[in-house]
Order: C-alpha cells, then sequence, then structure tokens
C-alpha cells in the first residue's frame, strides 16, 4: 500500500474523506471524556452563532459579515460534531484574523479560538456525526447453525 501524504491508501474505499478523517483521530473519546467534548462542542458552537447573529445584527460591512457567516457556519459544524478538526481550525484562523484586523473584546477573541484550535486538535468525541461517519464500525457474526 503506497503513501500518500503519510497516509495509506486503501484502493478498496472509494471515498477519500473517510480514509482522511479516520486517520486524523486514533479512537472517538468515550465516557467522561466524550462528554466533556460533547458539552466543549456545544458551548463553544452556541457562543459562536450567538456572537456571529449579534454583529450580523448590526449590519456590518461586506468584509466583517462575510467572517461573522464564514463562523456561525463553524459554529453549526461544531454543534453537530461534523467536520470537528476543520471546523476548529477555521475558527481558530478566523479568530487570528479577526484579533489582527479588528478592535473589540479581544480576551473573548482569544478564547473562541483557543476553543477552536483546541477542538481540532482533540477531535469531537463519541457523540458526534464525525464518529458516526468515520468512527470504528462493530460487526458482529453469529455462527452458521
Amino acid at each position: 500500500m503506497p503513501l500518500f501524504w503519510g497516509f495509506r491508501w486503501y484502493p478498496e474505499s472509494s471515498n477519500l474523506i473517510y480514509g482522511f478523517m479516520r486517520r486524523l483521530f486514533s479512537s472517538f473519546a468515550r465516557g467522561l471524556p466524550g462528554t466533556g467534548l460533547l458539552f466543549m462542542r456545544l458551548v463553544v458552537g452556541t457562543a459562536l452563532i450567538a456572537r456571529a447573529v449579534a454583529i450580523l445584527c448590526s449590519g456590518p460591512k461586506l468584509g466583517p459579515a462575510i467572517l461573522q457567516v464564514l463562523t456561525a457556519g463553524a459554529g453549526l459544524l461544531l454543534l453537530a460534531g461534523l467536520w470537528t478538526p476543520i471546523a476548529g481550525a477555521l475558527v481558530a484562523l478566523l479568530y487570528i484574523w479577526d484579533i489582527l484586523s479588528d478592535t473589540g473584546d479581544l480576551w473573548t477573541k482569544i478564547l473562541l479560538g483557543t476553543l477552536g484550535a483546541a477542538l481540532a486538535l482533540l477531535g469531537p468525541g463519541a457523540w458526534s456525526v464525525d464518529a458516526r461517519l468515520f468512527g470504528w464500525k462493530r460487526i458482529d457474526i453469529r455462527n452458521r447453525p
């Protein structure tokens, strides 16, 4: 099996994103760590969406409006636990951009950006769409009578 950017290529797998997402995490945390990741995703996703909607309702210019629409979209992905590493990295990058380009509440931006990066590195946990789509599958084989 040849290597492709450090990932093994499985020709029988027709879905490239499956192989990529599956390789991001060795396992999806269950139990108390999984519950902690679920709460973290819910809080961060809700905070991102609420902050983006509040800023969009104030009628910003086009540049900040695009930033907030992307932030709300990443918040929705984090709420569902779908593409968590990509959404978390997007949140971190958006808040780095927001910190460098705008004044305002610096510590809120730092906190949300850091939490986005943490979710990108830690993964979604067992109670997520990512775990359902890309997690380990259990196959029970019954004995033939």
